[in-house]
């Protein structure tokens, strides 16, 4: 186990479902201006990738020059191909050991891992930047079809140098505990985005309360 201080968690902002590239830029400006991002994935699940390389045209420099990382979602191929820092992979998407080996060393390889800690021992072991865990809470985002608990984070936090995400329903009021349990980074789509005072607001108000549940 590692003695060393940990790092404090940090935000990690997902796209909405659906969104126009174009008007996005602007929310997605103001919210990074915010407060503390530090990484930004573009999922558009099943959209054709044109659409995709639009979506990362439009998004990357804006992220980039906040210094906000940007992976794309399922796909390694297309992340290399339009200057994404990295891509995040399901279970289901694809060889993980041959990602790691096209994105090589200068860019991230994120792995869901869902509640399972044998695939995130599998993900460290190919070489994933990251292990995601979830969904911890219900969420509109997506089925929910595995339930993680902050056990699993406390696990992997006290053994496993790799960093750990925490997703699925995390809100500025539900979050603390996960923070408290070891998650390096909290991934969030709807407490952003659909913040009813704006996404400039749902990032202040994540900073925050993270920053109270580190002091806690």
């Amino acid at each position: 186990m590692d003695d060393e201080p940990r790092d404090p968690c940090r935000l990690y902002l997902i796209t909405p479902p659906v969104f126009d590239p174009l008007a996005f830029r602007d929310l997605l400006g103001a919210a990074l201006d915010a407060g503390d991002v530090a990484a930004l994935q573009i999922r558009l699940k099943d959209a054709p990738d044109d659409a995709v390389k639009r979506a990362v045209e439009a998004l990357l420099p804006v992220a980039q020059a906040r210094n906000v990382a940007v992976l794309l979602n399922d796909n390694a191929a297309l992340a290399v191909a339009t200057g994404c820092d990295g891509v995040h992979l399901g279970q289901s998407d694809g060889d993980h050991a041959a990602a790691r080996g096209l994105l090589g060393p200068d860019r991230m390889l994120g792995i869901t891992c869902h509640a399972s800690r044998d695939l995130a021992m599998k993900a460290g072991e190919i070489g994933a930047d990251y292990v995601a865990f979830g969904a911890f809470f219900p969420t509109e985002t997506k089925v929910t079809e595995h339930v993680a608990d902050t056990e699993l984070l406390e696990w992997w936090s006290e053994i496993f140098e790799v960093p750990c995400v925490a997703i699925g329903g995390i809100t500025a009021e539900n979050c603390p505990p996960l923070v408290r349990a070891g998650a390096d980074f909290l991934a969030v789509v709807g407490a952003v985005w659909n913040h009813p005072q704006g996404p400039a607001a749902g990032v202040r108000a994540m900073n925050a309360a993270m920053a109270g549940a580190e002091e806690g």
